[in-house]
């Protein structure tokens, strides 16, 4: 399991990595979170949110939730970890980049992630059964 040093280090390294634009209107940054969160539609404790874009009374941000990021990878090493944060912050700034241009179509990552969430509670319905 990483601790937080190394894992706020990441992050900060991967951001650096990102163009200016990326930031644009990002007013309340990226923050990373001890909080391990588990999604409200979740049917155990199988599903843990890593990253998340919010946009609450106008700011807009990225949150990192390394609580759930250990529960997941716990044996993740350092390279393993840069590998993973990467893909995780570039979703979520994808997120972000679409919100700022409006897209909220079947082809947007928002839509996407509706399908992801939706086959989830299949598989979970079908166990069920």
């Amino acid at each position: 399991m990483l601790k937080e040093t190394e894992y706020s280090r990441i992050v900060s390294e991967l951001l650096d990595e990102l163009p200016a634009e990326f930031f644009r209107e990002l007013s309340g940054g990226v923050i990373v979170s001890e909080a391990v969160k588990i999604p409200s539609y979740a049917r155990g404790d199988d599903l843990f949110t890593l990253g998340e874009y919010q946009i609450s009374s106008g700011i807009r941000q990225v949150v990192l939730y390394k609580g759930s990021f250990d529960r997941v990878y716990p044996h993740a090493d350092t390279a393993q970890a840069e590998e993973l944060l990467r893909g995780i912050l570039r979703h979520e700034f994808r997120h972000h980049m679409e919100s700022l241009g409006g897209i909220h179509n079947s082809s947007s990552l928002e839509a996407e992630d509706e399908r992801e969430k939706q086959a989830y509670l299949a598989r979970a319905q079908s166990a069920e059964e």
